[in-house]
């Protein structure tokens, strides 16, 4: 059986900072009240106006990664971008970026699975190299999310944040790399978390833009307890699969949703919270981006042979865990 590993990262972050003390001149919230609820400080916001948008992020942290790596473009097979705010409806954002290093032997395609679409799109890539069709897979987390939110509506724009962060997936003969996954879905969760506008449902019209319904819409309490019991639950799965406890994982990299969230589930798997990788509170939540981000910014920190669990929750309802071994000491 062939194994699968990330071999390099790289990331990609705005220069623009949106404080707590921003957002109390945009809507009714204070810093007490967001920091409580939800760990955050601040966030990452794309100068749009500039071009600072999703495939600009996303090229930047794949750039970043080919320069870490020294790595040659024309060796990339693949490349697939977790992301719901893609740049246009089509063509795909992987394809945009392909373009962009300079990548033409490669393909590329979006995966949409909102918050975790880094790991349906990990678990989509480690799967290509295993078949032994391709080498070399470049797997993408970015989100543009301030494209979709409405700064009127406290529930929503204090959470999320802009960001983008890239993983290399090769394949590995000292037996790291990914290992297992367990990955679900529920359609039932369309109603607590979605973007009603903008699709073939519902196109946007002159008639309905003033509806507020193209911008995300959550209903907070039945998301956070599924995304406690999604979470907790694939992760305990992935454990007994691999006859493995809590106490011997090196790390938890949860998605940065909120502070509580996280908290919640190294709460339910009894694992300790200097051992659970957290960006919230200066990233805020980057949707698919937040996992690759934490990588980036603990890579450091990280040993070969480091056990590791992903877990993430999205809207629709998406949701799951993929466990996997390290594969270099520190960073590159």
């Amino acid at each position: 059986m062939i194994d699968v590993a990330i071999t390099a990262l790289g990331k990609y972050l705005p220069e623009q900072r949106l404080t707590n003390k921003d957002l109390e001149k945009m809507v009714d919230t204070n810093d007490e009240w967001i920091t409580t609820r939800t760990g955050i400080k601040e966030r990452r916001i794309a100068n749009k106006e500039d071009g600072e948008v999703t495939t600009y992020m996303a090229t930047k942290a794949v750039e970043q990664l080919i320069a870490k790596r020294g790595l040659d473009p024309l060796e990339i097979d693949l490349i697939i971008c977790g992301t719901i705010t893609p740049d246009l409806r089509f063509p795909d954002t992987a394809n945009a970026v392909a373009h962009n290093i300079g990548a033409t032997n490669a393909f590329g395609f979006d995966v949409n699975a909102a918050c975790s679409g880094f790991l349906f799109s990990l678990a989509t890539g480690v799967a290509y190299i295993k078949s032994g069709m391709y080498k070399k897979v470049i797997v993408v987390g970015v989100d543009t999310m301030s494209s979709i939110l409405n700064y009127e509506d406290r529930s929503t724009c204090i959470i999320f944040g802009d960001g983008a962060g890239a993983t290399l997936l090769e394949a590995n003969v000292e037996g790291n790399g990914i290992k297992d996954q367990v990955l679900r879905g529920d359609g039932s969760g369309i109603e607590f978390l979605h973007m009603k506008n903008g699709g073939a449902l519902n196109p946007i019209t002159k008639e309905n833009i003033d509806s507020g319904d193209q911008y995300v819409f959550q209903d907070g309490r039945p998301v956070f307890k599924r995304a406690v019991q999604g979470m907790s639950r694939t992760v305990k799965q992935v454990l007994a699969n691999n006859n493995l406890v809590s106490s011997e994982l090196d790390w938890i990299v949860p998605h940065q949703a909120n502070m509580r969230i996280i908290n919640s589930v190294a709460d339910q798997l009894d694992f300790p919270l200097e051992k659970v990788m957290q960006t919230i509170e200066n990233y805020g939540n980057t949707t698919a981006a937040t996992i690759p981000l934490c990588l980036n910014d603990y890579e450091s920190k990280l040993k070969k042979g480091d056990k590791i669990i992903l877990t993430a929750f999205g809207g629709g309802f998406t949701w799951g865990s993929i466990y996997l071994t390290w594969a270099y000491d520190g960073e590159l």
